[in-house]
């Protein structure tokens, strides 16, 4: 092999080998939907590990939502509605794959739900994880329509059977599914019972598996990020 064969060679691998990096990072872009008055930041951790396992920053879309100082003024409709919808449509239009995966936390599980179901991409999402979400209702909320007189809990709102809840029960907001949650959750298990209708409220009905962790309501976020990088392997 002539010298100017090798060269020509090593050429064409120097060309090559950044088109196989570009196809070696490319993940779902990551949205990941904070709670009621929660923040972006409340992902950090997840965050982190994702950027540590090889998603770039603009993979990773976490939206700010709500009234941050007033949770009881925070529902499903109308202006919460808006950044979370904004994100999912710039995450499916932007990610490498076409398709995202979808993180939510607490109240910001079910507001996921609500704009994949409205806009119809539920086959566009790989995963969906639901993190101590009130996806069967609040008792502390009362059912509705005998529900707390304020906008979180109403008919967009998560009193037990509100028609919000209720409008969105059995659909699919992803390929696969998954729920986090925790029998010692402060928030879902503010009565003393987690259960709605039979079942734990952060189930997800048609989901592939549900994990169990002994966490209150905001640690099931904080200390499960190696699971939910996991999950979208």
């Amino acid at each position: 092999m002539s010298i100017k064969t090798c060269i020509l060679g090593l050429l064409a691998l120097l060309l090559f080998m950044p088109v196989m990096a570009l196809h070696a990072t490319c993940h779902d872009t990551v949205v990941m939907v904070h709670g009621n008055t929660g923040s972006p930041t409340d992902f950090q951790n997840t965050y982190n590990l994702l950027r540590q396992s090889g998603w770039s920053d603009a993979q990773i879309i976490a939206p700010a939502w709500g009234n941050a100082f007033c949770a009881a003024c925070n529902d499903h409709n109308g202006s919460e509605e808006t950044p979370v919808a904004n994100a999912i449509t710039s995450a499916i239009a932007t990610s490498c794959s076409g398709h995202i995966d979808v993180i939510g936390h607490s109240m910001g599980v079910t507001l996921a739900m609500r704009e994949i179901d409205k806009l119809g991409v539920a086959g566009k999402v790989d995963v969906f994880i639901g993190i101590a979400g009130a996806v069967h209702g609040l008792w502390s909320c009362g059912m509705y329509p005998f529900n707390v007189a304020n906008a979180t809990c109403g008919y967009y709102g998560l009193s037990v059977h509100s028609p919000f809840l209720l409008g969105i029960a059995g659909h699919r907001f992803g390929v696969r599914m998954y729920s986090m949650k925790s029998w010692t959750d402060e928030i879902n298990c503010a009565t003393g019972t987690c259960i709605v209708d039979g079942v734990h409220t952060s189930t997800i009905q048609g989901e592939n598996s549900s994990f169990d962790y002994p966490y209150g309501h905001y640690q099931l976020l904080f200390l499960t990020a190696a699971d939910q990088v996991s999950l979208l392997q």
